[in-house]
């Protein structure tokens, strides 16, 4: 596992072999960040990539456009002006006639509430004797109330409810991409720090070489050891060299990948560079088992579904229901009498019902079955997304556990192959030893760290995957 002695190591090889990579790249690179920062945690990654990540800003602008969705729906609830006027340029009768009138429907029940203001002058016909007003005119006020169809809801209840299920959705849809986002933002993370690591392992083993290089050429001079020793120490340094120039690439590469999500305050990529490395990768994130504790947006998007298809089943079944509305108005003329008569005089106030019923209802109960259809799969939709979600975050409870004892074997086992190797080290130095040998006991210490690094990764990522499965929004940097 490399610790923080390797960071000015990784810096130092890291930038030897930048001017010829620069040279090479085409395509413009992220800016690369101010290195007087220091390392770079988790924590401010995560809040960079929640505030600036182009993937969660779309979810939230989707979120924006279905609650504008939301309020133009308001629209049906919206009171409504209206005005009619006409008049009788020529003819035996001359009256003219002028109604203005407000609408505003009810938001909970159905039926309509309105007032409204007419006035005339002039002669009607019989038939339009309903014209005729005082001389000030007449004022009214009255209310519609449905008392069986489209009393508990209607095509207008309903649409709100869709819209306000669409903003819910589009809210779910939004937190799923979130937790995406931060989940691969942490893969990122642990895997530039991972392959930082690995630079500090390679660059420890070009070291080693490089000093028995400097040892072995003043033995040869010295006549002690033959001068093919150090063609065959030069071989393995040449080899490990080249293995500290992947190693280095491989750390750009991650580098680049983490620039995705580490942003600035106006949402332009940054490029680490070693100098932001941890010394190791955090700890693991803690996880919850517990259903009351979990969070999980596709849950919650298919449960919200459901609710829905229900929702539309009760419009559904309010087709099957008769009409029948029941009017009240009351209404009063002002001023002098009119041509219409006295009739007009006092408070004029009036009842009606309406009643309709569909004879034939074949439409309304096709779309009862369809809905209850779609209810059952629904539920059973449910179902299966929650036994899927708990064998998933059972099956990454078996390998978390399982890798906490890989971890502690693999710690171990470096600790003894650092053992040997220094121990090889030393029988050389007396001469008890060759330079095969001890070039094999240096790259199986390198290959037990490197396996530490592999498992703590391995490790890391399940836990981060805990996290994700479980929807912990403050480890995931969401909340």
């Amino acid at each position: 596992m490399a610790s923080s002695k390797w960071r000015p190591v990784v810096a130092a090889v890291m930038l030897a072999g930048s001017t010829c990579a620069q040279a090479q790249v085409v395509a413009p690179l992220p800016r690369v960040a101010d290195e007087q920062t220091g390392p770079l945690h988790l924590r401010d990654l995560l809040s960079s990539s929640a505030r600036h990540a182009p993937q969660i800003l779309e979810g939230l602008a989707r979120v924006r456009a279905a609650e504008g969705k939301r309020l133009s729906v308001d629209g049906a609830f919206d009171t409504v002006f209206s005005a009619e006027a006409f008049t009788r340029p020529s003819g035996y009768y001359d009256g003219s006639f002028l109604d203005l009138k407000v609408t505003r429907p009810f938001e909970t029940i159905g039926g309509q509430t309105y007032s409204g203001y007419r006035v005339s002058r002039g002669s009607f016909p019989i038939y339009e004797d309903k014209a005729y007003t005082n001389r000030l005119g007449e004022i009214r006020v009255g209310a519609v109330f449905s008392l069986l169809r489209d009393r508990e809801i209607d095509e207008r209840r309903f649409a709100r409810t869709s819209a306000d299920a669409d903003v819910a959705l589009a809210d779910a849809e939004r937190q799923m991409i979130a937790i995406g986002v931060q989940r691969r933002a942490i893969d990122a993370y642990s895997s530039w720090i991972a392959a930082g690591q690995r630079v500090g392992v390679y660059a420890e083993l070009v070291k080693l070489a490089e000093e028995r290089q400097a040892g072995l050429r003043r033995s040869v001079d010295a006549g002690l050891r033959p001068a093919i020793v150090l063609v065959e120490n030069d071989q393995n340094l040449l080899r490990r060299r080249s293995l500290l120039v992947q190693a280095q690439q491989a750390l750009t590469v991650a580098a680049n990948s983490l620039s995705l999500y580490w942003r600035d305050h106006t949402g332009a990529g940054l490029m680490p560079t070693p100098v932001h490395l941890p010394s190791e990768l955090p700890a693991v994130i803690p996880a919850k088992y517990s259903m009351a504790d979990r969070f999980r947006p596709d849950q919650a998007a298919a449960e919200l579904r459901e609710r829905l298809v229900r929702e539309r089943l009760t419009l559904d079944r309010n087709s099957l229901l008769p009409r029948l509305d029941m009017e009240v108005e009351a209404s009063r003329n002002f001023g002098d009498e009119g041509l219409g008569g006295r009739s007009r005089f006092g408070n004029d106030v009036r009842f009606g019902l309406r009643l309709s019923v569909p004879l034939q209802q074949r439409g309304a109960r096709g779309r009862i079955a369809q809905t209850e259809g779609e209810i059952a799969a629904a539920r059973q939709r449910i179902r299966w997304l929650d036994d899927q979600i708990s064998a998933e975050i059972r099956g990454l409870g078996v390998q978390a556990r399982a890798l906490e004892r890989v971890v502690a074997i693999a710690v171990e086992e470096k600790s003894r192959a650092d053992q040997m190797a220094v121990a090889e080290r030393r029988r050389f130095t007396m001469g008890a030893s060759d330079l095969f040998l001890v070039n094999t006991r240096e790259e199986a210490a390198a290959n037990a760290a490197l396996s530490v690094i592999d498992v703590q990764l391995r490790r890391f990522a399940i836990s981060a995957d805990l996290a994700a499965a479980t929807g912990d929004v403050d480890q995931l940097g969401l909340r």
